[in-house]
């Protein structure tokens, strides 16, 4: 977790209007991955790669409708799920760091995701515990299909929250944690709630009204819907809204 959230000022956020998806993750990622520990150069690459696998150019879609909604398409990526998009900037950054040190390891329970992202990848194996009988047939097949040495499926009995008990035990061995090099890559990984703001600051971007050269105007609203399960895409953030600026937009992620 970070020690500090940085403050983005309201210039700075409109000097991002018409950046791309994937500009505005480098910039949302830049506000709290120190260039010491990873230069801006090297951030660009990382996460010009993680994101040149979508099938859409632009990583992400924006489908207008009637009335001032729009949806915001997050799942153009190897598995048709939102979580692509931080898991393999996730992957990427921990691959990055793994090339400098020589631990190996992970485990989580996100699945097909997290697969796609680490497959093949050098250093790295990938551990998915998955509820049998308890997700799609899309799902399990995205997971059981592929083949590579570092990817390791197991099915087991019970719901995700019958999993996630016995894996609370194994990082709560810390002894076994630094042995071993276990991470997890599951929804509270930090890096990936990181990367899933960017999601909401791109929307605000394209679709508030904001402006580049409205200089210490108010800045306009916009209201997000989320439909979520347990709430794994949910990031909250908090800003001073003018009571006279009405809300005129609507974006469902």
């Amino acid at each position: 977790m970070p020690e500090s959230l940085p403050l983005l000022s309201p210039d700075t956020l409109r000097s991002w209007k018409g950046m791309s998806y994937t500009k505005v993750v480098v910039e949302v990622a830049s506000l709290f991955i120190p260039p010491q520990l990873i230069p801006r150069d090297d951030l660009e690459v990382l996460v010009g790669e993680a994101l040149s696998g979508f099938c859409v150019p632009e990583v992400v879609r924006i489908a207008r409708l009637k009335g001032g909604l729009s949806i915001l398409e997050l799942f153009h990526g190897d598995t048709l799920a939102f979580k692509d998009l931080a898991m393999t900037c996730t992957v990427r950054f921990l691959n990055y760091f793994l090339q400098k040190r020589e631990p190996q390891g992970t485990s989580g329970d996100t699945g097909g995701s997290a697969i796609q992202s680490a497959k093949g990848l050098p250093g790295l194996d990938v551990v998915v515990v998955y509820p049998r009988g308890r997700i799609t047939p899309v799902q399990e097949k995205h997971m059981i299909s592929c083949l590579k040495d570092n990817v390791h499926v197991f099915a087991a009995d019970g719901s995700s929250d019958n999993i996630d008990q016995p894996l609370r035990r194994l990082f709560a061995d810390q002894e076994l944690v630094k042995s071993h090099g276990l991470m997890s890559l599951n929804s509270v990984n930090w890096s990936r709630v990181m990367i899933q703001l960017a999601h909401f600051i791109y929307a605000y971007l394209e679709l508030s009204g904001v402006k580049q050269d409205d200089v210490g105007a108010a800045l306009p609203e916009l209201e997000v819907v989320v439909p979520t399960g347990g709430a794994g895409n949910i990031a909250v953030l908090r800003g001073k809204a003018s009571p006279q600026q009405p809300v005129t937009n609507q974006a469902v992620l």
